[in-house]
């Protein structure tokens, strides 16, 4: 089972998040690789070139993205990283709906030997300790969630408590979230 986070981050959490990710090597791929990506890395002056939903954050200091090219379905021709056995962290970027509220995110990676996925051995120390630390700061930084389960960005939290933005959970019946 991957280590996951949900979370509700907007522009400025989002470049306070990458910042502290500067301290480490993360590389930028999109969910589904064009041909000819050049993998950039993740900091916040970055921010603008990132694509605009789903992105894996590679440790390549650790060990390289391994891809695959589809074969088959609307994405044949492109790559997909394999967030298995390289060291990897998912991020689902929070988009706004149609009405304007913010949907949730999340981050998660695999750290663990697992039947489901067929890992056959752990991610390396250093990345599990990466996760973990980057997992550690989340908590500390952001506010919790009513519902609880979710972790809200300052800037985020302080748009909700002035009314400026209402959150949503990113499922089928979606309920709205509070802050804490």
């Amino acid at each position: 089972m991957a280590n996951q986070l949900l979370t509700f981050m907007e522009a400025d959490d989002e470049k306070t998040f990458l910042r502290f990710l500067e301290r480490f090597h993360f590389e930028v791929y999109p969910r589904r690789v064009p041909p000819g990506w050049k993998p950039f890395k993740a900091t916040a002056a970055a921010h603008a070139d990132f694509p605009q939903e789903d992105v894996y954050l590679v440790a390549s200091d650790l060990g390289p993205a391994l891809v695959d090219k589809i074969k088959r379905g609307p994405d044949k021709g492109s790559w997909r990283v394999d967030e298995v056995r390289s060291p990897v962290i998912f991020w689902e970027r929070c988009l706004p709906n149609d009405d304007g509220e913010l949907l949730s995110g999340e981050l998660w990676a695999e750290l663990d030997v697992t039947a489901q996925t067929g890992r056959k051995s752990a991610a390396p120390d250093q990345f599990r300790a990466r996760y973990l630390e980057l997992e550690a700061w989340l908590r500390k930084q952001f506010r919790k969630s009513n519902p609880k389960g979710y972790l809200i960005g300052p800037a985020t939290a302080r748009r909700v408590k002035e009314g400026r933005l209402k959150l949503r959970e990113n499922k089928h019946w979606g309920r709205e979230v509070a802050v804490h």
